[in-house]
């Protein structure tokens, strides 16, 4: 299968919330669009995927920890955060851009799989940041919100910057492969 592609921020779907997945998507096609996102998450070296991050706008996203199961959340709802993390984060919709953010240390979250099965889950640590910062995709928000404002604006320069090299590239690819 081939990669979805992933959309740059700030364009549409990212900036705006997810609606929840219709109670009719859920099954079979449901289940492979979670396992191409998946493909695509890997592929691109990512630890997680938001639906909006390839276009379509839902309460959905994948993701893996290092050495860890793949996890699929529908229509996720984050019950409770504890603690503090600060570390730097980067995100496909925005490659190649890093910066601190502060998270909760722990979560407890309340999702559906692809077949409509509820689960619980807790998570902590680098989980429960991969976590957090894929449902913030849901509402709209990018990691770049999250960061202080001069650190933020220093970010946005920098990806402003970033994009139109990448743009190039999308629009050029053979021009771009040249020494």
């Amino acid at each position: 299968m081939s990669s979805l592609n992933i959309v740059l921020y700030p364009d549409d779907p990212l900036t705006r919330r997810a609606d929840p997945v219709p109670e009719t998507r859920f099954g079979l096609r449901l289940q492979m669009f979670a396992r191409r996102m998946l493909e695509t998450m890997e592929h691109m070296e990512g630890v997680g995927l938001a639906a909006p991050q390839i276009g379509r706008a839902w309460r959905m996203f994948v993701m893996r920890e290092p050495d860890g199961e793949p996890l699929v959340f529908v229509n996720p709802e984050i019950l409770a955060m504890d603690g503090e993390q600060t570390g730097d984060e980067g995100c496909l919709s925005l490659p190649g851009l890093f910066g601190p953010v502060t998270r909760a240390q722990r979560v407890h979250v309340r999702a559906l799989d692809p077949k409509g099965r509820p689960f619980e889950l807790e998570a902590e640590g680098f989980a429960a940041r991969i976590i957090q910062h894929e449902y913030d995709h849901l509402d709209g928000i990018v990691f770049l919100d999250r960061m202080d404002v001069f650190s933020r604006e220093a970010a946005l320069r920098e990806w402003e910057q970033q994009r139109a090299i990448l743009e190039a590239e999308r629009n050029n690819p053979a021009r771009a492969a040249r020494p």
